[in-house]
């Protein structure tokens, strides 16, 4: 595979602007030994951060969203827009169910060093109404975005899946 970096200061001599070439490559050497790209497990591995924080308290799920993180839950049809109303619905409609996540199917999208998606399937196990353990399948999906250094949730839709 050609580096990048070389096409771009070959592209920019060819065209008489030596300036713009050195800027060029200092500026692309710096980026590419500063940021790097998560892997796919990197990323993967988040949704066991947050399956894990469901285990606490409204509070350390909700620091795992952005500020003006958007939140369409499973167990309730309003939207969610900001940590504060995030950690009302956990601490009022989701954590009291004692919930626990498993997934089923995972897909990773790693978009660049700053920001990645996970979508698929998983099954929580919660309290039903009458006290025993009943198992909800839902479709997911995770927007994290790298801010001040770590991951935090910007968008996460969760939803049963539908009757086939």
């Amino acid at each position: 595979m050609r580096n990048p970096t070389a096409r771009r200061v070959q592209l920019a001599t060819i065209t008489g602007t030596a300036l713009l070439a050195v800027t060029a490559l200092t500026a692309c050497g710096s980026n590419a030994a500063a940021a790097t790209k998560p892997s796919s497990q990197e990323i993967a591995a988040l949704f066991d951060q947050w399956n894990t924080a469901l285990q606490g308290d409204p509070e350390g799920v909700a620091e795992l969203y952005a500020e003006k993180g958007i939140l369409l839950p499973t167990l309730s049809p309003v939207v969610r827009t900001n940590r504060e109303e995030i950690k009302e619905y956990f601490e009022k409609d989701f954590l009291p169910k004692k919930p626990s996540g498993t997934i089923t199917e995972s897909h990773v999208l790693v978009i660049d060093e700053n920001s990645a998606a996970h979508s698929g399937n998983y099954t929580f196990t919660v309290n039903g109404k009458d006290g025993a353990r009943t198992k909800v399948p839902a479709r997911f999906t995770y927007v994290y975005e790298k801010i001040d250094g770590k991951w935090l949730i910007v968008e996460h839709h969760s939803s049963a899946v539908p009757a086939s």
